[in-house]
């Protein structure tokens, strides 16, 4: 490796000093397919002499068998590390590489250019200070370039490079330079990017790279890789109040119990009065441990554990705060979302929201519009597709403590998980927590639900009848609550049909739709039960994750999942209504089991195969089942 300080042969024990004490810079490379992300990379890591020997030589090699340069040294190849990458000659993975000079460290993310790939740039523009944002000098501003640039604005990305690329392919033109910089600068105007600096380059042969260019005697500015050494690191979060997200409880003995998290912003010194959050509980810090000792203070950036001066409960996902002013706690948000998943974000399914090292369950709804990256126009959508950014309301269920992701980025960001497949399917930034929110308290009752049950002297639950049309749940539905009424209980039938004609007539049968009729149904399911009464809901409810989330909704062994079992065959061959025939011709679109899935339950508590089991038999044994312990208030 050609780049060592002369300092190693010297003085080895000041080069590891300097070395540690360097500031740390990550950037990122974006923009349009083909800019020259990777080679630019490459070229950064080659001239700051950060490439081994034997790296050089496998990159020589490859050069000549997949390069892209007529057998000169590829740059990008130091980069693009995926077979797909090498094949095609693009960007699909998001790479990281380091490298340094004698002033600072550097940590990259190249990033790739395709539309699809977005949420791929996403991921790496999230821990970024700073951004290069390439341009082909030929093509100019062009839909990636603008889309992504809208992503660095978003995410607070304030420190910026306007890399005109390839300026060797026009003839190192002072005109066409001045023409992408003002078209670039009118649409960054729109967006927030109040600053960025332009240089002319060319990546490929190294032109303003490292060294200021003769090709271009008409630019003034630095070379990028001055830019970067001198580009201020943010420093401002130590002057911001202190907060660190408790990522463990370290408790090794009796005798020692500490939080153990990295501080996201301020600082924090023994003495200091903190708060926990949610919460809300107040202590004192008395230590600030750490591998090497005890410190007088800790700083943004620094990972620590806390011991406090109170037998406080504090957990994992917790924040702890400087008491004087703290963040603020709330269940309800205004965000923005980047949709990453191939199945769209649909409202009010519910999904796992995980903002630091907290996770808890959430819904979307629907969003109040999605942004045209081309135009910036603000579009009305009922969902949001792969690769969309929208503002959407965001529903929790449990308060979380937070900053405006403006504010403090550790705090204010989060991902979106499917609760089934344990997916990354989406991103997000909070705005600001919704008023309603705060105006909304639950209101103590004396009389509660087990009071409620007992008086009717059974086990409140939900009987949660799934499956295809046609498979026989409303007339099985049916016999067990007569079975149940002889027997001189409480209950409720709740049928999908006759639900859509009052409370469900606005919706219909789109998946979005359909996830809302079993929201809407689950929580009408809930409050029955609360009322002490057995519930009979039968709905196809196709998807498992409205079905676990209205499992999720009520109290333990409260919710009963039947599956009644008939092939789509024979469901399709009873057709008493006539709609798998209309599906069939077309005539009925999103048809379940047809042009729409079914997700069958894994784990029911109850399945009926209805080819072996008449409606009568299937409803005793259901009957039979809930004997064992749904009347007796007990259990």
């Amino acid at each position: 490796m050609a780049h060592v300080s002369e300092l190693i042969a010297e003085d080895i024990e000041a080069y590891l000093h300097a070395h540690q004490h360097k500031s740390l810079l990550r950037f990122l490379t974006c923009g349009s397919v083909d800019d020259g992300k990777s080679t630019l990379i490459g070229r950064l890591l080659y001239d700051s002499k950060m490439i081994f020997e034997d790296q050089l030589a496998a990159l020589e090699a490859d050069s000549k068998k997949v390069g892209t340069q007529g057998g000169e040294i590829d740059f990008a190849l130091l980069v693009d590390g995926l077979a797909a990458e090498r094949e095609q000659g693009i960007t699909i993975d998001v790479a990281y590489r380091f490298f340094s000079t004698d002033k600072r460290k550097f940590i990259v993310a190249d990033t790739p250019g395709h539309e699809q790939y977005t949420r791929n740039m996403v991921t790496g523009a999230s821990t970024a200070d700073a951004a290069v944002i390439l341009i082909d000098a030929r093509k100019g501003v062009l839909t990636q370039t603008r889309r992504h640039s809208y992503l660095v604005s978003l995410l607070g990305i304030r420190h910026v490079v306007l890399a005109i690329n390839k300026m060797d392919l026009v003839d190192w033109s002072q005109d066409r330079f001045d023409e992408i910089v003002g078209a670039y600068s009118a649409f960054a105007d729109q967006i927030g990017i109040s600053a960025f600096t332009a240089i002319p380059m060319s990546a490929l042969r190294g032109d303003n790279i490292t060294e200021p260019s003769a090709n271009s005697p008409w630019y003034s500015g630095p070379p990028l890789m001055r830019w970067l050494e001198d580009a201020p690191v943010e420093d401002d979060l130590r002057e911001k109040p202190f907060r660190m997200p408790v990522q463990w409880v370290n408790r090794p003995n009796h005798d020692f119990r500490g939080f153990a998290g990295m501080v996201s912003s301020g600082v924090i010194r023994p003495g200091d009065r903190i708060k926990a959050l949610p919460s809300g509980r107040e202590s004192t810090v008395e230590r600030i441990v750490t591998l090497g000792g005890d410190l007088p203070e800790a700083v943004a950036g620094q990972s620590v554990t806390l011991t406090l001066a109170d037998e406080i409960d504090v957990s994992r996902g917790d924040v702890l705060a400087a008491a004087g002013s703290p963040p603020a706690v709330a269940d309800q948000f205004e965000a923005t979302i980047v949709w990453f998943d191939d199945e769209a974000m649909l409202p009010g399914r519910p999904y796992l929201m995980k903002l630091g090292a907290r996770t808890v369950a959430a819904q979307v709804a629907e969003p109040k519009y999605k942004v045209y990256v081309n135009t910036l126009e603000h579009l009305a959508a009922r969902r949001l597709e792969l690769n969309e950014i929208g503002v959407c309301n965001l529903l929790l269920d449990a308060p979380i403590a937070f900053d405006p992701y403006a504010e403090n980025h550790d705090l204010g960001g989060f991902i979106l998980i499917d609760r089934i497949s344990n997916r990354t399917v989406g991103a997000g930034l909070l705005h600001f927590a919704l008023r309603r929110s705060q105006n909304i308290h639950w209101q103590a009752l004396d009389v509660d639900k087990a009071a409620r049950a007992a008086s009717k002297g059974q086990k409140a639950r939900v009987v949660w009848l799934t499956g295809l049309s046609g498979a026989g749940k409303s007339t099985i539905a049916n016999l067990v609550e007569k079975r149940l009424a002889v027997e001189g209980r409480h209950t409720y039938l709740l049928d999908g049909d006759n639900v859509r004609h009052g409370l469900n007539k606005d919706l219909g049968f789109t998946e979005a739709d359909r996830v809302e009729n079993i929201r809407r149904v689950a929580e009408v399911a809930k409050l029955m039960v609360d009322a002490g009464l057995i519930v009979l809901v039968s709905f196809i409810s196709p998807f498992r994750a409205e079905r676990q989330m209205a499992r999720e909704l009520m109290g333990e062994r409260e919710f009963v999942e039947v599956f009644i079992d008939t092939p789509l065959a024979e469901a399709e061959k009873r057709d008493v209504k006539g709609l798998y025939k209309k599906a069939r011709a077309g005539e009925l679109k999103n048809f379940t089991g047809v042009d729409s899935p079914y997700e069958p339950p894994e784990d029911p508590e109850i399945r009926i195969d209805t080819t072996r089991l008449s409606a009568a038999e299937a409803a005793e044994r259901i009957f039979d089942w809930l004997e064992g312990g749904a009347f007796d208030p007990g259990i």
